[in-house]
């Protein structure tokens, strides 16, 4: 479990609020990069809250509900496979956050903001702090992944059904064997990343 205690020392430099920044979706094969921003109260804890990656799905939804309930404020901005082939996914990535951080701004013109970030920067005057780690170490970047994990997994329902056969769903459009197989079989759809698809289509 993630807790306050690296948000706190940083809150305690002088800010309003700790706003929370984290990817999903970075080394997938199919669809968008989601970025996910929230501000959480830091008087008490949820219990559980720690990188989505080490939650179970039952958990992970739980948790979700939690600090949605709980949250000041929170958002979401995601690039697609058009924009990520276009600029690369790093570039994506950044781009994607920085919407995110935009509106937290806009929501809160008065607010002295600290944004952390997982691993990334953002071309945006702010303040913020790449945390390698940051999902293990910052409770508000632990809700960001958290947040950000579950609103693109209900997007990996909906492609699937859009794209039935490769398994979507299922894999998150990661590149799983099936998936690898299906893209093979069927070719690669609207939804998936032709950046990324190079060794698997090479003749």
């Amino acid at each position: 479990m993630t807790d306050l205690h690296f948000d706190l020392e940083k809150l305690n430099e002088g800010y309003d609020y700790i706003a929370g920044i984290d990817e999903v979706g970075r080394g997938c094969l199919f669809g968008d990069v989601v970025a996910g921003c929230v501000i959480m109260p830091l008087d008490e804890a949820i219990a559980g809250v720690t990188d989505s990656k080490k939650l179970s799905p039952k958990k992970r939804a739980l948790i979700e509900a939690s600090i949605k309930e709980r949250a000041i404020f929170y958002t979401f901005a995601r690039k697609s496979p058009d924009v990520i082939d276009a600029v690369n996914i790093k570039q994506a990535t950044r781009l994607a956050m920085k919407e995110a951080a935009e509106e937290v701004l806009e929501k809160f013109p008065d607010k002295r903001i600290l944004f952390l970030i997982d691993a990334e920067t953002m071309d945006l005057d702010c303040n913020q702090e790449a945390i390698v780690h940051g999902d293990d170490l910052s409770y508000t970047i632990a809700c960001a992944s958290i947040l950000a994990k579950e609103f693109r997994d209900r997007l990996c329902i909906e492609w699937g059904e859009a794209y039935p056969g490769y398994g979507i769903e299922k894999h998150k459009g990661y590149g799983t064997k099936q998936h690898r197989e299906a893209i093979l079989a069927m070719g690669p759809t609207p939804g998936h990343r032709r950046s990324f698809l190079g060794k698997i289509l090479k003749p």
